[in-house]
């Protein structure tokens, strides 16, 4: 892609729809490239997945290949990102540890961890005598499993804050208003968004609705097959540092990996420095239904007392769900879509946007003013699906 020229106008070199993590780190990026950049949402900062987020960094749930070489670059930024960022963000290199209950689930990890390693990841094979070493209130009897030093966590809705904040003022905020269309000009090329309170002129247009994806490009003309899978977190009552790592069961790999729309749920367990245990994570395609699911709830919860027992006593205060942004091949569209000139996708995450944030804000940068790839994007191409246009009907949400 050709580098920005800058000229002496009031707008912007570049639009970024969506002020979740993944559109502030590509604004902020965008900036640091020195780029004008306007970030515009319906809602608020964090208003959508990222806010409904635990904050997972997590490499150690990446099957080798692009996902995981994406993650491995976004460790590496997200940890010199909390030397930039204030400490409230909470960002912490904890690692995280998946346990098996059994010896076959104990031999499927092995074979994981295996494979991961070829691919530059590190992880530790744990016995299940050592366990309680690093989780003194694991339960007993499990197989053993795998500690991940590479994982960490950050409070979503506060790194996506300071991520716009650290833009400067290259990056200006437009929250609370609504695209309802996208502006092109000669050769189909993008010049702008129209929203409820006007228009906004740019030559360059990234779509980071998130979950709201699809229904972004929609309005630009294409189609990307964004869907939402609604997931659940458990909140606790604020308690001493019972759970001290990110700790999963084994078949959290497995369902994160799954086609399935039906509900799945496998326990994530994790503290925070504010005290409360979160407690995830559900998996279902019920389209946006915000409704609370008492089933999901109750698995959610056993399946952390299985893995905590010491849990069984404590209060659950609160749950919340979100919205993860389904692509059909479990890979986020970034890039240029060779489609329609001037826009660019950094959607379709799914449950690892907070994770893999920087790395695709980085990439949009470089895209946008023609610098380097640190890896290869085609596995992300936006226009992979096969799809040419769009069903030409209005988005039923917005962006």
């Amino acid at each position: 892609m050709a580098t920005v020229e800058r000229t002496a106008s009031a707008s912007p070199d570049v639009i970024v729809v969506g002020a979740g993590v993944v559109g502030a780190a590509c604004a902020y990026y965008a900036a640091r490239a020195g780029l004008d950049v306007t970030v515009v949402d319906r809602g608020s900062v964090a208003g959508g997945t990222t806010g409904a987020g635990e904050g997972n960094l997590l490499v150690s749930d990446k099957e080798p290949g692009p996902e995981l070489e994406l993650a491995l670059l976004s460790a590496r930024l997200w940890r010199s990102l909390a030397e930039l960022l204030p400490p409230r963000v909470e960002y912490e290199a904890k690692g995280g540890l998946v346990v098996a209950s059994a010896p076959g689930a104990m031999a499927a990890l092995r074979d994981f961890a295996r494979r991961q390693a070829r691919a530059g990841v590190t992880a530790e094979e744990v016995p299940g005598e050592r366990l309680r070493e690093l989780e003194p209130h694991l339960a007993p009897g499990l197989a053993g499993g795998f500690h991940y030093p590479r994982d960490a966590q950050v409070q979503p809705a506060l790194a996506a804050a300071h991520l716009l904040r650290a833009g400067g003022d290259r990056v200006r905020l437009r929250l609370g208003e609504e695209v309802t269309g996208v502006l092109t000009g000669a050769g189909g090329r993008i010049r702008g968004v129209r929203t409820r309170a006007g228009e906004l002129h740019a030559p360059y247009l990234v779509n980071a609705a998130g979950t709201w994806g699809g229904d972004l490009a929609g309005l630009a003309g294409v189609a990307l097959p964004v869907l939402p899978r609604r997931g659940f977190v458990l909140v606790t009552e604020a308690l001493p540092r019972v759970v001290r790592r990110k700790v999963y069961a084994a078949d959290y790999v497995a369902d994160v990996a799954s086609d399935s729309a039906a509900l799945q749920t496998s326990a994530v367990v994790e503290g925070t420095p504010a005290g409360p245990v979160l407690i995830g994570a559900s998996r279902e395609r019920v389209g946006f239904d915000r409704s609370l699911s008492v089933p999901a709830l109750r698995r959610l919860a056993a399946q952390a007392v299985r893995l905590f027992p010491v849990l069984a006593t404590v209060r659950a205060v609160r749950a919340y769900a979100g919205f993860r942004p389904y692509l059909p091949d479990h890979l986020p569209a970034i890039g240029a879509d060779p489609r329609v000139p001037g826009l660019l996708h950094a959607c379709g995450h799914e449950g690892a946007g907070i994770g893999l944030a920087p790395a695709t804000g980085l990439l949009v940068a470089a895209l946008l003013t023609g610098g380097e790839l640190p890896l290869d994007i085609a596995p992300f191409r936006p226009d992979r699906f096969g799809a040419h246009s769009a069903c030409g009907k209005e988005p039923n949400h917005g962006a």
